[in-house]
Parts: C-alpha cells; structure tokens; sequence
C-alpha cells in the first residue's frame, strides 16, 4: 500500500472552512472591537520602544562581537576600525 500525499491544510474541505470561519471571526472582532484596539495603541507604542532596545541589543550582551578573531576592531563603513567605548 503507498503512502498517500501530504496535502497542506488550506487545501483540504476542512482547511477551507476553517479559514473563512476564522476571517469572518476576525472582521467580527476588528469592527466590534476597534475602539479597544485604538485605545490601547498608545500604550503599546510606549512597550515597543524598550523592547526594541533590549531585541536590538541583544540583551546588552555587549559589542564583543564587534571585534575579529585576532583581538583587532572589525572595519566599519568606511574601513576603520572602532575602538570600543572611545573615539576610533
């Protein structure tokens, strides 16, 4: 007996059903919940703006990365090489 295909869910009767049940759930829960959405993206601004630090910083693991194998500041833009905490 041969194995039979893997078909995706979205192409299933039941993966088709499912996905419209969740877009009318969702177009439901934007118009009836637009103004709770809207009143909280101040705030969610405000959260973006620390977690972006600490992602973009790698949880302030430092700039060691910055340094190549040999111990020397790795070239930057326009091929000098930065001294970590001061001036290049």
């Amino acid at each position: 007996m041969e194995p039979r295909p893997h078909v995706p869910l979205w192409r299933t009767r039941g993966g088709i059903a499912l996905l419209g049940f969740l877009a009318v759930a969702a177009f439901y829960l934007i118009t009836e919940h637009a103004v709770h959405i809207f009143g909280v993206l101040p705030y969610l601004l405000l959260l973006a703006c620390p977690l972006m630090h600490l992602f973009m910083h790698h949880g302030h693991g430092g700039h060691d990365g910055h340094r190549e194998a040999d111990g020397r500041a790795a070239p930057d833009g326009d091929g000098r090489g930065r001294v970590q905490g001061g001036v290049s």
